[in-house]
């Protein structure tokens, strides 16, 4: 893995991307949009993907780094288990269910595999923040 100039060429960051524009979508519609705690709790574990992957990006540290990611795995999971509260409550059906479980298991894949490349590798990427 060579030089990573910008946090937006981290394939898991763009994947987050991806799952957060989903999340939206789907929080922005009938019921569930009316049920303001579970909406905005979903929105922001999301967005907190994200958020979490730039953030360590610029941490400063390979450290920091891990670490941020570690919490971006912690809000993706955070989404699945929301996942199921929205099934549950009928503001999706199964195969929303489905589909965007599946993004969200691949955003916590990528984030584990550059997670456990970053801990294995003895030439890590360079990170200019």
């Amino acid at each position: 893995m060579g030089t990573i100039e910008r946090f937006e060429e981290i394939e898991a960051w763009k994947e987050a991307r991806e799952l957060t524009r989903l999340i939206y979508v789907v929080t922005g519609n009938g019921p569930f949009a009316r049920d303001y705690g579970l909406r905005d709790q979903m929105q922001r574990a999301a967005t907190s993907i994200m958020a979490n992957i730039a953030e360590g990006f610029d941490g400063g540290s390979a450290h920091e780094f891990q670490r941020s990611l570690h919490y971006a795995l912690r809000s993706t999971t955070e989404v699945q288990s929301h996942l199921y509260v929205a099934l549950d409550q009928r503001y999706i059906d199964q195969g929303q269910f489905e589909s965007l479980y599946a993004h969200s298991a691949k955003v916590k894949n990528l984030i584990a595999g550059f997670l456990r490349y970053l801990r294995a590798s003895s030439h890590p990427p360079t990170l200019k923040p």
